[in-house]
């Protein structure tokens, strides 16, 4: 081994991650929002860069981020009280009548409340809430108690057994059996160990039976019904559509704002100061690059867009049903490009198509092989067969992962394990046949 010092020449072929490179890279896996939010700030710092909306006048944000800010202050005083959502606090309250309760009684009161979580579970410690207000702990039992006469019922609670109880009791006081079983044999009675507490109890599983689908109507998170979900807007990125000709794919462009180059600011300041004008030099490299890598986002996500359409026509043309097994790497191999840079063009985006709006990577499905050399199917059809297996199943004998199996490969041709199938049951929200199992 030679270990001598000295010096060699040595050549390597590398790829270098310059700032361009990595720009061009987050460019291609933005959603549409998260581009036009990019473009935004990205004009903020440049002040060659304007921003157009749709049919809007150009603008620069430098200039005009005061007018902004007054255009949204006019916006319609009544719309700003409807867009204002009531706290689960405000929605608690109202429902008190607050005159026959005490200035103490109140303070109490907003405090537990600030104590219940996004679901409406109690999460404070009585003991410390009554030493920290300097109140009787009585009077902080006594407050949750009036909590818990509040709608929805189950709001208030300390856990989920005592949620259910409360809400058993609100939809009928007399239901014994099902206070006794939630009171008494909560674990067992939630891993359907049914035998043992029908043999302790003296009833028969068809009653315990009766009282699990009872609890199944309520709901564990009582809070939610307090929530006020925000409208979410998709805005999909490509629009496929039918026509005479075949299928068709369109960008969709007007979501995004479109830049453009500040010349008149440019031509103003670019000779008065050597320090502005190499400042300005650094703008115009950047909104070169910027335009340089919209142009590219779009190309690539135009390729695989057409790609999809391509190997999932019978999608497009007959239904959910003809998805056929395709994999990024496939996808990758045909348009010559990385595996990682589909991965990309396709995360957070959406087509809409004939038959509704989709992810596009809902398109990629695994490859599961069937009885048939020249056929193979995918995991979404394996999943739907699941489904109408365990949906037409003879409730009281539910399949067993193997008897799905067997079914499996002698109705519909498809070789798939034991695991799997598991697998894709847990993954369609199916208990497992012992869980599955009605009684008479």
């Amino acid at each position: 081994m030679n270990l001598k010092a000295g010096l060699w020449q040595q050549q390597t072929l590398k790829l270098a991650m310059t700032q361009e490179l990595s720009q061009a890279i987050a460019l291609l896996q933005y959603s549409a929002q998260e581009l036009a939010e990019f473009l935004e700030n990205k004009a903020l710092e440049n002040p060659l860069m304007q921003i157009e909306h749709g049919n809007v006048q150009p603008m620069n944000p430098l200039i005009d981020r005061n007018r902004r800010k007054h255009q949204k202050a006019e916006k319609d005083w009544i719309d700003q009280i409807a867009d204002k959502p009531f706290s689960l606090e405000d929605q608690l309250i109202s429902q008190l009548n607050i005159k026959t309760l005490s200035s103490e009684q109140v303070r109490v009161l907003r405090h537990l409340i600030q104590n219940l979580d996004e679901n409406g579970y109690f999460l404070g410690d009585l003991c410390r809430i009554a030493e920290n207000l300097r109140v009787p702990e009585e009077l902080v039992e006594e407050c949750l108690a009036i909590i818990q006469t509040l709608e929805p019922a189950g709001i208030g609670a300390r856990n989920l057994q005592e949620c259910l109880l409360m809400q058993i009791y609100y939809q009928n006081p007399d239901n014994d059996l099902a206070q006794n079983i939630i009171s008494n044999f909560f674990v067992p009675f939630a891993e359907k160990k049914w035998k043992q507490i029908a043999k302790v109890m003296q009833i028969t599983l068809k009653e315990i039976q009766d009282v699990f689908d009872d609890i199944q109507k309520l709901n564990p998170k009582p809070a939610a019904l307090l929530g006020r979900n925000e409208t979410t807007y998709i805005i999909p990125d490509a629009i496929i559509e039918q026509s005479q000709e075949g299928l068709t794919v369109r960008m969709f462009d007007d979501a995004l704002p479109r830049i453009s180059f500040n010349e008149q600011y440019f031509k103003k300041f670019k000779d008065q100061d050597p320090q502005v004008s190499r400042f300005l030099q650094d703008k115009v490299q950047d909104y070169q690059w910027i335009q340089k890598s919209i142009e590219q986002r779009k190309e690539t996500l135009t390729r695989v867009v057409a790609k999809i359409v391509e190997k999932q026509t019978a999608f497009f043309q007959k239904g959910s049903q003809q998805l056929v097994p395709m994999t990024m790497k496939e996808v990758a191999a045909e348009l010559e490009i990385h595996e990682s840079t589909v991965s990309r063009a396709v995360r957070e985006k959406y087509v809409q198509t004939p038959l509704g709006t989709f992810t596009l990577k809902s398109f990629f499905t695994s490859t599961i092989q069937t009885v048939s050399e020249d056929e193979n199917t995918s995991s979404t059809q394996v999943k739907k067969a699941i489904s109408q297996l365990i949906e037409k199943e003879n409730k009281q004998r539910p399949l067993s992962d193997q008897e799905i199996v067997e079914q499996l490969k002698t109705m519909e041709g498809m070789v798939i394990s034991r695991r799997t199938i598991a697998k894709y049951r847990d993954q369609l929200g199916i208990l497992s046949s012992s869980k599955r199992k009605r009684f008479d």
